[in-house]
């Protein structure tokens, strides 16, 4: 009985058992873990996970191409601005900036009114052009001798 007295009154030595290797954890020096590859058309998807560590159920790593075969657009999501700068366009994806323009706008509508492929007619004596297959590059009159320069 004196053993089992003088092992129960001797302190403990606590000892934590070995972890194993896959539960020990390394410091990480990054704290923000990089983002998922996941492609702009993920954000609009139905099947987006929104989560750090998972980019959607089909594709959990993200996709492998530029543009993903299982894309779905979520119907409650905004839809894109289509802003364009004035005197630009987007072609492609590509911002192309509109030449400078030869008329002003008032310019380009009399010619509207006035110009006979538009009219049919001479703007000095309105005589009337007749019909042709292949509209003619200059509309000269030969009537008051009118010349298109507009070309």
């Amino acid at each position: 009985m004196d053993s089992l007295i003088s092992r129960l009154a001797r302190p403990a030595v606590l000892r934590s058992p070995p972890t194993p290797n896959f539960w020990q954890t390394k410091t990480n020096p990054n704290p923000n873990p990089p983002a998922m590859p996941k492609i702009p058309e993920c954000d609009r998807c139905l099947l987006y996970a929104r989560n750090p560590h998972l980019v959607c159920a089909v594709h959990p790593t993200g996709p492998n191409t530029d543009n993903c075969p299982d894309f779905r657009e979520e119907p409650n999501t905004a839809s894109e601005e289509l802003w364009e700068p004035e005197g630009a366009s987007y072609y492609n994806g590509e911002l192309i900036l509109q030449p400078p323009q030869r008329w002003t706008l008032e310019q380009q509508l009399e010619l509207l009114d006035t110009h006979p492929l538009f009219t049919g007619r001479c703007p000095q004596c309105e005589m009337t052009y007749p019909k042709y297959e292949t509209q003619p590059v200059h509309w000269d009159c030969l009537e008051c001798g009118w010349v298109d320069d507009s070309v």
